[in-house]
């Protein structure tokens, strides 16, 4: 006879504030390493005795709640967003947490925008070659999501791209800024950037 496992209550954080400091513990524990004798060369070609993959936090339950209370915490000091999404591979999991975890009733939209276009765009949504899910509306309110910000690079074609179908970026949310100019390369092209995390949080 086959015995079922029960997961034990997740204790449900009631403030931003609880959120983040379980998140930074998680974080630790399952996204960072540090190799100082033997370091990573990042996605943006750098060099850095610090790494994350944030793709198990995403993809636990406990940190899919966490990272939901504070999207939505931060969505709301920015307020009026339309639609919320980013890049492939790193913000799809933190787009379907943040649509996931929408209040009942909210007209908020998800969106994905892959790195290379396929030929046509959606057949149900209107949206060109690249961008899938929701569909996107010239003069749309928009937030790009983001893993792990370092240069910001990336992230900002996104926003290149949202631009050119007449959305506007009002802010990216990212969960870990790696502090390496990537705040000011969105503070350049005026768009503010919202880590929930920073590397010196981690560190800490």
């Amino acid at each position: 006879m086959l015995r079922r496992r029960y997961l034990r209550p997740m204790a449900t954080p009631t403030t931003p504030a609880e959120a983040r400091s379980l998140l930074i513990e998680r974080v630790r524990n399952l996204a960072y390493l540090y190799q100082p004798d033997d370091p990573f060369t990042l996605a943006s070609g750098r060099i850095s005795p610090h790494f994350f993959d944030m793709k198990p936090v995403m993809c636990d339950p406990e940190c899919a709640h966490l990272l939901g209370v504070l999207v939505h915490d931060t969505l709301g000091k920015i307020g009026d967003i339309d639609a919320i999404g980013g890049l492939e591979l790193g913000a799809v999991p933190l787009t379907g947490i943040a649509i996931a975890k929408a209040p009942s009733g909210s007209s908020l939209r998800g969106f994905i925008i892959r790195k290379e276009s396929k030929g046509r765009g959606g057949r149900k949504t209107g949206n060109p070659p690249g961008i899938e899910g929701s569909t996107l509306k010239t003069g749309d309110r928009c937030i790009i999501l983001e893993d792990v910000t370092t240069t910001g690079g990336s992230a900002l074609k996104a926003c290149e791209r949202l631009a050119e179908i007449g959305c506007q970026v009002v802010g990216c949310i990212t969960i870990l800024d790696r502090e390496e100019g990537g705040e000011d390369a969105f503070g350049d092209a005026d768009i503010p950037l919202h880590p929930l995390l920073r590397l010196s949080d981690i560190r800490a």
